[in-house]
């Protein structure tokens, strides 16, 4: 039980952190950046139904979901480093990940919007802690989500 609760209140807080980043602090999404989200996305509501399981005294269940979680982070891990590769110029990246701003109707005409169009690429690095990107601390929080969903799956009484 302990085990879906931590990974709740973990991928919560960081699929938040990385709203806020975006929306607040205005650190825009790459495409890549987008699609490690889904594993935050998948985990939350898999970590509750994990822990209602357990609540419920139902631990089977609550492994197989652990489980899953745990193989979606490992898997979302690799999509980090893959993504931290790229900004570190280790490895090309797709010929397609950049991302822009949308075209809003009614703000300007579309020419001045075209030439004021924010370009976000995958093999930059908008922001750094710790000399790890975003991309590199999702790979770090991945991994430690799915080491916990994984020992939380294997434990047994």
């Amino acid at each position: 039980m302990t085990a879906s609760a931590a990974v709740f209140v973990i991928a919560l807080a960081t699929i938040l952190g990385a709203l806020a980043f975006e929306h607040l602090g205005g650190y825009p999404a790459c495409p890549l950046c987008l699609q490690e989200r889904y594993a935050y996305y998948f985990a939350v509501p898999a970590a509750a139904t994990a822990f209602l399981f357990a609540w419920a005294r139902m631990p089977m269940p609550a492994r197989i979901w652990l489980a899953l979680i745990a193989v979606v982070f490992l898997v979302n891990a690799g999509l980090g480093v893959y993504h931290a590769g790229i900004e570190w110029k280790w490895w090309t990246g797709p010929v397609t990940c950049a991302g822009g701003t949308p075209i809003e109707w009614g703000e300007g005409g579309l020419a001045e919007q075209l030439e004021n169009a924010q370009v976000i690429r995958c093999d930059e690095a908008s922001w750094r802690f710790l000399w790890l990107s975003f991309a590199g601390w999702n790979a770090v929080i991945s991994g430690f989500l799915a080491a916990i969903a994984a020992y939380g799956a294997g434990w047994r009484r």
